[in-house]
């Protein structure tokens, strides 16, 4: 599903590195799965949770019953559901008919699709169901949780990555405490998990194993780029 500060692009780089020493029945974790760019290219037992209930309940949707997305999600129709927020379907619409994947953060366009364009609103629901239809198939059998991090049960022994709120970028509806998420990934190292972590920084006890400058504005003519990186806890 498109999602804002979707790691679709450098999966290729970092799902290798992170499931390199995977064993047989060993579960795969993603306390903050977005739009599940990562989890539906890992197969096997995987856990996706996030604490925003309305992109679980799109996730849900996607996997169980993506035929059921209308043919035609027309702007008044993203206007009801930016008000109403309350169905799986709504949940969809937020994230997946918006700019760049950003929750109601205004309705998809292309070039030519000016508001009211019919021929943009048929084009961008009908791209926004093919793919759910095609990522239904992968992330089948994903355990999608509403979940914080922090409360989420993983199994002993896994595999987690985490793709958490960056520092100093675009925040999430609620303020996101870095210092005990750093805390929280040294404890779960200490449990016996293996945690990899993006971001673009860590603290001084993180060892970064992998980095790649990557363009980081929504528009695909933008210069703005970010270095992305691969953390691992130093033990």
């Amino acid at each position: 599903m498109k999602y804002m500060g979707s790691k679709a692009r450098i999966a290729k780089y970092i799902l290798p590195i992170i499931l390199k020493d995977r064993k047989d029945g060993q579960w795969y974790v993603e306390p903050f799965v977005g739009g599940a760019n990562m989890i539906d290219k890992v197969d096997g037992n995987r856990i996706g949770a996030d604490l925003n209930s309305h992109l679980i309940g799109a996730l849900k949707l996607i996997r169980d019953y993506p035929q059921s997305i209308p043919d035609i999600i027309t702007e008044d129709d993203y206007l009801e559901a930016s008000c109403r927020r309350k169905t799986q379907l709504d949940g969809f619409i937020g994230f997946a008919m918006s700019f760049g994947g950003k929750w109601f953060g205004g309705y998809r366009r292309d070039v030519k699709g000016t508001k009211g364009c019919a021929n943009n609103m048929a084009t961008q629901t009908r791209r926004g169901k093919a793919s759910a239809i095609k990522q239904s198939k992968l992330i089948l059998g994903v355990n999608i949780v509403a979940s914080s991090y922090s409360d989420l049960d993983i199994p002993p022994q896994s595999i987690i990555y985490c793709d958490p709120p960056y520092a100093g970028t675009t925040k999430y509806k609620d303020d996101f405490n870095h210092n005990e998420f750093w805390q929280w990934c040294r404890d779960k190292v200490a449990e016996g998990h293996k945690v990899f972590v993006s971001e673009y920084n860590a603290p001084d006890d993180f060892e970064c194993i992998w980095s790649k400058e990557i363009q980081s504005g929504l528009n695909t003519n933008s210069t703005k780029k970010g270095v992305e990186k691969l953390f691992i806890y130093k033990v």
